[in-house]
């Protein structure tokens, strides 16, 4: 007998579109968004401008743009993104 698989449901909360600030702005554009979304555009800068550690891929080596929404710091690793990503949305 087959087991039934449950479907996971999305939820809610994440999909509600969220206003980025000026700085998150400036990365993933002035429309308000949901957070998954705000994440694959960051994505895809970072693979846009090769942002992404050639020999640790979980770090992200910031430019201007990323420098100011990682508060500075010169690089973060992708389990830091939604911290940052959270500080800058309404």
């Amino acid at each position: 007998m087959a087991k039934k698989v449950a479907q996971r449901k999305a939820n809610p909360a994440l999909m509600k579109p969220v206003q980025p600030d000026a700085v998150l702005a400036a990365v993933v554009g002035s429309t308000a968004q949901p957070r998954s979304a705000i994440t694959k555009k960051i994505w895809d800068y970072i693979k846009k401008n090769g942002l992404q550690d050639a020999k640790n891929k979980r770090n992200i080596n910031a430019d201007d743009k990323l420098k100011a929404l990682f508060d500075g710091k010169s690089s973060a690793t992708m389990f830091e993104l939604a911290k940052y990503v959270s500080n800058h949305v309404k």
